[in-house]
């Protein structure tokens, strides 16, 4: 008898089993199923797919649409391994080029993740001038208010876009996002975003995506960039943006 499989079948959890097979099967399918095309997918009877179902929904690793009918993941799985090695490895391999980026445009910068409805800066690296603006590592920001939250809101899937609507909760937001529309198609559009500071006057944030597998945005490179009268070396916008696509492309994931 084959050991491998005699060693499986001795520590069977099939309700685990049932959870892992829901999370995996929804993984493949960018806009969800439902729950009848669960039931068939895994060839398990209506009751049991639904009891996994309502306690995946209830522990916020699966989502619910507004009309009820279909299931997708949440980002629940990305939180849980943003707070492990993962996340902490992509700092460590962006942290190199973000400090060769600075170093060669004279500029800060930093990288964010979304979690949770909000983005948090998880990397950063300070330009060589003596001026700077920074970001520290752990700071939380609005993704409606500030570039970087903008850049991961226009490059996120229509799924990743509906739990960030139902983690928010809020008509206000919710229509603050929809009059940000044409300005998040024209950051798609253009690849990356470039514009004022939405908190700091004489700032300009220049933002572009860094895509995970799946085509949506894993997280976003932000240089708060200072036009400088005092250094002959500092990058201007132009070579800035450059360096920056530079670094997203290397850290990108195809």
């Amino acid at each position: 008898m084959n050991s491998k499989k005699t060693t499986e079948d001795r520590y069977r959890a099939p309700a685990l089993d049932k959870g892992l097979d829901i999370l995996e099967l929804l993984s493949r399918q960018p806009y969800g199923l439902t729950r009848g095309e669960i039931v068939k997918a895994m060839g398990r009877g209506p009751s049991e797919i639904y009891r996994m179902l309502e306690r995946l929904v209830a522990r916020d690793y699966v989502s619910r649409s507004i009309e009820g009918d279909r299931y997708a993941l949440t980002m629940k799985l990305f939180v849980l391994g943003s707070q492990h090695p993962p996340l902490r490895r992509l700092a460590a391999r962006a942290l190199p080029l973000m400090d060769m980026f600075a170093r060669e445009t004279h500029q800060s910068v930093h990288l964010v993740a979304p979690e949770r409805g909000y983005a948090i800066v998880v990397a950063q690296a300070s330009s060589p001038a003596n001026w700077e603006f920074r970001l520290r590592p752990g700071a939380q920001l609005d993704l409606l208010t500030t570039g970087s939250g903008q850049t991961l809101l226009a490059f996120q899937s229509p799924d990743r876009r509906n739990e960030t609507l139902a983690i928010w909760g809020s008509t206000a937001q919710v229509q603050h996002l929809a009059e940000l529309e044409p300005a998040l198609e024209n950051v798609r559009t253009n690849g990356h975003r470039i514009g004022d500071s939405l908190q700091l006057v004489g700032v300009r944030d220049i933002s572009v995506p860094v895509f995970a597998p799946s085509g949506d945005a894993l997280a976003v490179l932000t240089c708060p960039y200072f036009e400088r009268l005092d250094d002959a070396q500092a990058a201007d916008v132009k070579t800035a943006l450059t360096h920056l696509k530079s670094v997203a492309g290397k850290l990108s994931i195809s």
